[in-house]
């Protein structure tokens, strides 16, 4: 009697143990997006006032899938699977944040995402950015130097290409510094002086700034349920695939991932083992990796899934027509 009840509190336990939740989520493979294609009946990438051309391939984002609430027999199955990954809980969801805080910043995002995707795709189909001066500060240095309706064009002779460049051209120089600002103002080129200083511990010109992107047609990119600044890269290929008549694809499946900022440039993601997984079982014929992400992603190859390396939005343009001319674009 006493061995039987030995073993059955055991069991117990162990059937106990093995349903608690524990402090780690499973990590697999995502949902894949075929950016060129529709979702809900709607078109992911719309474009009114401007033709569109079509696709024999596709272009697909990648996702990560998130098991939030994990018990010790999810987590075993986990850790032997060569598919999903078992990671504390805090790397997902950081401590003092709720799982619906990070959803909801993993939303925006990925909104932020799709607008610098446009930013990016616009902006290599002949669509410059143009900084404009919003408002002067008042007792500011830029006071009676620039004003509202500029159009900031340069900082010492360099182009300034998006907002975010010219906060990285100021900031280039200590506080304090004159700065040689090139403006437009009516249509006609000017220059003037500024002299920097510090606010927040940064040097400012004292200028409120607005970003504007001119262009004849209408543009939005329409995809929910989906999380995370990752597709960005996914997206702007498809906007400039939509634009324009050459076909991307050459008839392949091309999955891919990477963030992309507005002017263009690939950062890295996680999750890369993950979506390599959903990139294959999604029938992909080449994956383009971050160039950052390269290491970790050569260590989790799929079979018969090249990896392509990009670090910037041409990057990947240029492997995609090498593959299209029978060509062996650079791999990771």
């Amino acid at each position: 009697m006493t061995v039987l009840l030995g073993a059955l509190l055991t069991a117990l336990l162990s059937i106990g143990a093995l349903t608690v939740p524990i402090p780690y989520v499973v990590l697999g493979p995502g949902p894949t997006v075929n950016t060129l294609g529709s979702s809900d009946g709607k078109e992911i990438i719309q474009v009114t006032g401007r033709p569109t051309s079509t696709s024999a391939g596709q272009l697909r984002l990648t996702t990560v899938g998130v098991q939030p609430t994990v018990r010790l027999r999810s987590a075993l199955a986990g850790w032997f699977s060569k598919d999903e990954a078992v990671v504390p809980r805090e790397l997902v969801y950081p401590p003092g944040e709720s799982q619906q805080e990070v959803e909801k910043r993993n939303a925006e995002d990925f909104q932020n995402s799709q607008t610098s995707a446009e930013t990016a795709a616009l902006r290599k189909l002949g669509y410059p950015v143009q900084v404009l001066v919003k408002a002067v500060t008042a007792g500011g240095p830029s006071v009676g130097v620039l004003k509202p309706g500029d159009v900031l064009t340069s900082v010492d002779g360099q182009a300034v290409t998006s907002a975010a460049r010219l906060t990285e051209l100021i900031r280039a120089r200590p506080a304090g510094s004159a700065l040689k600002i090139g403006y437009t103002r009516d249509g006609q080129p000017g220059t003037a002086t500024v002299t920097s200083r510090e606010q927040d511990g940064r040097p400012r010109i004292g200028v409120e700034i607005d970003q504007q992107q001119p262009h004849p047609f209408t543009l939005k990119i329409d995809l929910a349920d989906i999380g995370g600044p990752s597709a960005g890269l996914m997206f702007a290929l498809g906007v400039i695939d939509k634009l324009e008549p050459a076909d991307l694809t050459g008839g392949k499946i091309i999955a891919g991932t990477g963030t992309i900022d507005d002017e263009g440039r690939v950062g890295p993601i996680g999750g890369i083992a993950q979506k390599l997984v959903g990139a294959k079982q999604a029938g992909a014929k080449v994956f383009l990796v971050p160039a950052d992400n390269c290491a970790e992603a050569v260590r989790n190859p799929q079979p018969d899934l090249p990896l392509l390396k990009v670090a910037t939005l041409d990057d990947a343009l240029k492997a995609l027509e090498t593959l299209r001319a029978g060509g062996q674009p650079p791999r990771c």
